[in-house]
């Protein structure tokens, strides 16, 4: 019997198995489909966005640059090697509302992120991702079968048995991590709830005879919107049909060249189309992410239009904070309370990004009124206010888990500190426990912290930049469990730790 049986070895699942492994669980992750290669993986087809929150998850398990170099990019412009900064910084890349591109010099620094390796989002592909992670995966023990489609779930109270490929395989606990059409999901008896769909979108790899009917980029029209890429071939178009397209049969040649040419108001001309595939802006929610000893993750917890290109990231920010705490209750060492934090916290994320979703396709609908709330949102982009808080509900900087503390940085992602000899935050991360940075000079907080033993790090040390606090607490996740000012008070720093890493065996409980 394993400790966790993984559903899907996407980025999400592979993610999550590999912060499994690294905390000593033993993992099998189950796949479909017998080939990790396809065409929708690769450029251009395979392009995904990851936001800063991800390339830092990335960057805090030493796999950035794994992955920067599988992505074909140089390293990250603040490598040891680049010229110090120790202040905020403007992002370099935005993104869009509603095919509304953002003015990046519109967008101001965030008070709650510093310079670093991962202070900027990567453009990559889902080969590149995977492929990384496969690696990981496999260093840390996780055994991955291929060609194992999951036919049947059945738990109790020990544990869980998933049936594919003619076998049983058990363990105490299982994610699904298999996508929008979970088998998972349905077998476990998850409710589904949402909304339906307004249109049906096409992502079309075609030969285009007359490429220069299209605009570049993003443009919005009477019928819906279309976006050509700089990727030869390779357009998207929103058809506002309701979601009609019976997307149980791929769509042809004819029936794309008719919505392309409806949809951008043109006569061009598809030749042989390479690939093509539809989606619907369809947006549903599971109403918990665990029922017993199953649980879910990325697409498989929730579905939506791709609009922000939002999905991948959102699923990651799934895994990373599941991981750690799925861990800690398969060792028997989680405070009471801590795996139900997971619903707890990313269900909240999962119901903004679906209403961030929802509000794109309200502006886009071809009528009057879509067509007028439209003009004034365009008119908000063009303020730098705007601009800012589009920027940081699409980029995650605007997520913040509530807690309980009314400091604003608890809750938030951490900024990458970095102490005075170089050494950040996300390079004290690589082994998956939580950490205690303490800059004061009296190094206040060694003796406490020291009662958790391997399950926090303890760092000291002047800070570079501390952005006035004294002390701070980091989740294994990245979220920031508790901060304290220039005179931190041990007993909040104790309630904070004991409530996310438990009480060390031989401690007393703080009070």
């Amino acid at each position: 019997m394993h400790d966790v049986v993984i559903a899907g070895a996407g980025p999400v699942g592979l993610f999550l198995a590999c912060e499994l492994g690294l905390a000593g669980c033993s993992v099998l992750v189950l796949e479909r489909d017998p080939d990790p290669r396809s065409p929708w993986k690769t450029h251009p087809l395979g392009m995904r966005g990851l936001s800063a929150t991800s390339v830092a998850a990335f960057h805090r398990r030493g796999l950035l640059r794994p992955l920067l170099t599988a992505s074909g990019l140089p390293d990250a412009p603040d490598a040891p090697d680049a010229p110090d900064s120790d202040e905020p910084s403007p992002p370099r890349s935005v993104s869009h509302f509603a095919g509304m591109v953002l003015d990046p010099s519109n967008v101001a620094a965030s008070p709650f992120r510093l310079p670093g390796p991962a202070a900027e989002g990567v453009m990559t592909d889902l080969e590149a991702v995977e492929s990384v992670l496969s690696a990981r995966a496999a260093d840390v023990g996780v055994e991955i079968r291929r060609g194992l489609a999951v036919s049947a779930v059945e738990q109790d109270d020990e544990g869980v048995v998933l049936r594919a490929g003619g076998h049983e395989h058990a363990a105490r606990w299982a994610v699904g991590c298999d996508g929008g059409r979970s088998v998972v999901r349905r077998l476990a008896g998850f409710d589904f709830a949402g909304t339906e769909p307004q249109f049906t979108g096409y992502v079309v790899l075609a030969a285009i005879a007359d490429p220069e009917e299209l605009r570049p980029g993003f443009t919005l029209t009477p019928t819906g919107m279309y976006l050509r890429t700089p990727a030869e071939g390779y357009v998207g178009v929103l058809d506002f049909d309701g979601g009609a397209f019976d997307r149980s049969r791929p769509p042809t040649r004819d029936h794309l060249q008719a919505v392309l040419r409806r949809v951008s108001g043109t006569e061009v001309t598809l030749g042989e189309v390479r690939h093509a595939s539809s989606f619907t802006d369809r947006a549903m929610q599971a109403t918990t992410y665990r029922r017993g000893r199953v649980l879910l993750a990325g697409d498989a917890a929730h579905v939506h239009s791709p609009l922000g290109a939002q999905g991948l990231n959102l699923g990651i920010g799934d895994a990373v904070n599941l991981g750690w705490k799925l861990a800690a209750t398969v060792r028997g060492d989680a405070p009471d309370g801590l795996l139900d934090t997971y619903t707890g916290e990313r269900h909240p994320v999962g119901a903004r990004v679906l209403d961030w979703t929802r509000a794109q396709t309200a502006v886009m609908k071809p009528d009057a009124h879509a067509r007028a709330i439209q003009a004034v949102v365009r008119d908000l982009l063009g303020t730098r206010d705007g601009t800012i808080y589009v920027f940081e509900r699409t980029s995650g900087a605007r997520t913040r888990h509530d807690l309980g503390d009314e400091h604003p940085l608890v809750g938030r992602d951490a900024p990458d500190f970095r102490l005075a000899d170089g050494t950040r935050l996300g390079d004290l991360m690589p082994d998956g426990r939580g950490v205690v940075l303490d800059f004061g000079a009296d190094h206040r907080l060694r003796g406490a912290a020291a009662r958790w033993g391997s399950r926090v790090r303890y760092a000291a040390g002047a800070a570079r930049n501390d952005l006035g606090l004294g002390a701070v607490l980091v989740r294994p996740d990245g979220v920031v469990a508790w901060a304290g000012d220039r005179d931190p008070d041990r007993a909040a720093f104790e309630r904070a730790a004991t409530r996310w890493f438990g009480v060390h065996p031989s401690s007393p409980v703080p009070v």
